[in-house]
């Protein structure tokens, strides 16, 4: 939205199906890929797939399902932290689903002056849809998973779920002043902005009255509630997605 102010946008968060992080990558590319469908038959120019364990689990299966682009959130942030890293000690922290994928090694391998720590941090996200940003639990989930890190000597880290920008604060004053943080998610709006610029897809701000629509298969006031800690007021409607079944979702 800050990035792409004119440009018209269709959020759909699965909701009544997350957390994702911790579901079995099968089970997660049949939800992603039932959503992206239905995103599709909106008639979208370009699909954003702002999750890393979707972007885990379905971005070689959307990139040949889809005839529009799909931008996705770990090679950005892949890209951003080798540019960042002064030592090639990079770590990652991310949800149990995108570490068993192994999707960060992979976009990793094409550097291989890199040495990569990669750390599960499945509370952070429990805590960011709880509203909690701080205090002594969060502090102490923290140092769990990111102590070890430190004894690495990692001098960058992904953050490696879009939920994780928000505990900003905890995890820069664990990791210390020194070490770059690189969000996937601020690296992926990026992404989109030079996908629709190259593409010539972009909206003219002469003309643009953009919308912004968001849906969920949860509960639209419970998804309002959080999605304004992430957007502000920007959030105003929420409509209920219902979905279809996810058995109809098939491999091409």
């Amino acid at each position: 939205i800050d990035l792409l102010p004119y440009e018209d946008i269709v959020y759909l968060g699965d909701t009544a199906r997350c957390p994702y992080g911790d579901k079995p990558i099968a089970e997660v590319r049949e939800y992603a890929l039932e959503c992206l469908d239905h995103l599709v038959a909106q008639g979208v120019k370009a699909l954003v797939i702002a999750c890393n364990s979707a972007s885990a689990a379905v971005l070689r299966d959307a990139r040949e399902r889809y005839d529009v682009p799909v931008v996705e959130v770990i090679l950005p942030a892949t890209r951003r932290a080798v540019a960042a890293t002064r030592t090639g000690r990079i770590g990652v922290i991310c949800t149990r689903a995108t570490a068993s994928s192994q999707a960060y090694d992979d976009a990793f391998a094409a550097a291989p002056q890199v040495t990569l720590s990669t750390q599960a941090c499945p509370r952070f996200v429990e805590f960011v849809e709880q509203g909690v940003t701080g205090g002594p639990e969060l502090l102490a989930a923290a140092h769990e998973y990111l102590d070890p890190l430190v004894r690495a000597g990692v001098d960058t880290l992904v953050l490696g779920c879009t939920h994780y920008p928000l505990l900003t604060g905890v995890i820069s004053y664990v990791m210390g002043d020194n070490v770059t943080l690189v969000s996937s998610a601020e690296e992926c709006a990026k992404d989109v902005y030079r996908t629709l610029a190259e593409r010539g897809l972009e909206q003219d701000p002469a003309t643009a009255a953009p919308t912004h629509r968001f849906l969920t298969t949860g509960q639209p006031g419970e998804f309002a509630t959080i999605g304004r800690r992430f957007l502000g007021p920007e959030l105003e409607a929420v409509t209920q997605f219902a979905g279809g079944a996810v058995a109809q979702v098939v491999a091409l």
